[in-house]
């Protein structure tokens, strides 16, 4: 079983006691506000995520991760890699992404989850790039994915939501680790 460690933060595999928590996360309008049309998700969409999530681990050898806080054992939200096939102008790609309850913002803790999946995608998946995809006026993000190393690619709409999105990349070669 797959499991990262950094100094605040286990990522690991997915529970069902992670169903509620996650819902909770999802539930959240504050939070959700950058994601596709800005829908929130119940329970059980959430539930369903989290299959898809965990198949992707199967099918793939990656995916996105729980992401507890080690001093407490809560599920703060994921971070991890997938496919945006969402996006398909940028395909073939792997995309680094996070999303953590508002109750854990402003901590440095999505770049810390963020930095660890994308040294997880290259030294130990052996990726050529990663990418990572914000709607425009998502500046949070956009600072995570500068402090990752990551450039601006290009500027898009997302076809399945309308927004407009920015699509920053990271190749192996330009990769530089960070602390553990």
């Amino acid at each position: 079983m797959i499991r990262l460690e950094t100094p605040r933060l286990i990522l690991r595999r997915w529970r069902e006691e992670d169903v509620a928590p996650m819902a909770a996360v999802n539930a959240d309008p504050e939070v959700m506000r950058w994601i596709r049309d800005g829908s929130v998700r119940d329970e059980q969409q959430t539930r369903d995520g989290i299959r898809a999530w965990e198949a992707e681990w199967e099918a793939r050898g990656f995916g996105l991760f729980a992401v507890e806080i080690r001093s407490t054992g809560e599920l703060a939200g994921f971070t991890g890699l997938s496919v945006p096939s969402y996006l398909p102008e940028v395909l073939p790609a792997v995309e680094v992404g996070w999303r953590l309850g508002r109750a854990h913002w402003g901590q440095g803790l999505a770049t810390e989850a963020a930095a660890a999946a994308v040294r997880f995608g290259f030294e130990e998946r052996g990726l050529e790039r990663i990418v990572s995809i914000a709607q425009v006026g998502n500046d949070a993000s956009e600072r995570i994915m500068t402090k990752l190393g990551m450039r601006l690619e290009r500027e898009t709409v997302n076809p399945t939501g309308g927004r407009r999105v920015r699509v920053f990349a990271l190749s192996a070669d330009r990769y530089v680790p960070t602390a553990r």
